[in-house]
């Protein structure tokens, strides 16, 4: 296929998506394979971004031996139980978790989601890169899961406290409060440790829980927030930081074991060129998200180095929850993971900086 056609191919794909919103997939394929590609964002999410560029990569370097279909915003299974239990039997080959969400196939897993624990986005991909990642792959296959993680992307920035009707500027503020949070333990555990009052709602089910009161705050980023117009309701955003978004992709095993070697190697590689899209295009799309939440009439907040001091004290007591949880050992592994390569990049900068 030439420059010019892979190009084309590219164009005709998002145009596609962006008229119907709905499946993309090739028409009377020929194909050995077919990779069904499912995850409960919409087509306005990086995710889709990232799908669609894995799709031209893995059909264009098989040569048409494989075809990738995308199914956005919950068509092929509507909730994380179906698509998990849709990759153990193979009718789903590719599905995404959030970190925040590894706990309902690995609790221990949440480690990934502890709060104020990467300092930047360089420390958390690195980590993300890195040998904890592998350690859970394993793990996960070892433990009879059928499930192959095969990389993790940035699936909406950073976590931040949005409210509907004041500022918070110090964990007192979060206090009484009634805050929106996804199941996971690990993100409720949070805002009870900040003397809020968690309450788990689907993400489908937010805005109508902030536009009638069921909840005064949430915990998102700003991408996440503003393409789902949480924006008209949400009037305040502090940006604390406190959670990376790690989107955890994982293969059907059963199908990964049905792929030919050359085949395998040209989806991992896919799943590389999907990371490297997702984790950029969110930077540049928050630009856009953080302007127009001002111009809509949001206030942003950034904490003083004083206040994000005060954030981190406040949830110091989440390292002892997780351990009484779930014991210590993937706590070690992170902090270890974390050590290198904050080590690593401080080298780097030192060197850039002193020639």
């Amino acid at each position: 296929m030439s420059k010019r056609q892979v190009l084309l191919s590219i164009f005709t794909a998002i145009f596609v998506a962006s008229v119907s919103g709905t499946v993309v997939s090739s028409s009377d394929s020929d194909a050995d394979h077919t990779i069904r590609f499912s995850f409960l964002g919409s087509p306005e999410d990086e995710d889709y971004d990232g799908a669609l560029v894995f799709k031209q990569y893995v059909e264009s370097r098989s040569n048409g031996r494989v075809e990738v279909e995308i199914y956005p915003s919950g068509q092929f299974c509507s909730n994380e139980r179906e698509c998990i239990e849709g990759l153990q039997t193979g009718v789903l080959q590719v599905f995404i978790l959030s970190a925040g969400s590894l706990g309902s196939i690995f609790g221990p897993g949440q480690v990934l989601d502890l709060p104020y624990t990467f300092r930047d986005d360089a420390v958390a991909e690195c980590v993300l890169d890195g040998s904890i990642i592998a350690d859970l792959r394993r793990t996960i296959l070892d433990s009879n899961m059928p499930i192959r993680l095969m990389t993790v992307s940035n699936t909406g920035g950073w976590r931040n406290f949005a409210s509907t009707d004041a500022q918070i500027r110090s964990p007192t503020d979060i206090n009484g409060r009634k805050f929106r949070t996804i199941s996971a333990p690990v993100q409720q555990e949070l805002v009870r440790q900040l003397g809020g009052n968690p309450t788990p709602i689907a993400w489908s089910e937010v805005y109508t829980a902030l536009a009638t009161g069921v909840v005064e705050g949430t915990k998102n980023g700003i991408q996440d927030i503003v393409s789902m117009k949480l924006h008209e309701q949400i009037k305040f955003v502090t940006l604390d930081g406190h959670s990376y978004m790690g989107g955890l992709w994982w293969f059907s095993e059963k199908s990964w074991q049905e792929l030919q070697p050359d085949i395998q190697r040209i989806v991992y590689d896919g799943f590389q060129e999907l990371k490297i899209v997702t984790r950029g295009l969110i930077k540049r799309r928050e630009i856009d998200a953080y302007r127009e939440f001002e111009e809509s009439g949001g206030t942003l907040y950034v904490p003083t180095a004083k206040e994000k001091i005060q954030f981190r004290e406040a949830a110091a007591g989440m390292r002892d929850w997780y351990v009484e949880q779930y014991g210590s050992e993937w706590l070690i592994k992170l902090d270890a993971a974390i050590a290198v390569c904050e080590s690593q990049i401080d080298v780097l900068y030192e060197n850039a900086a002193s020639n």
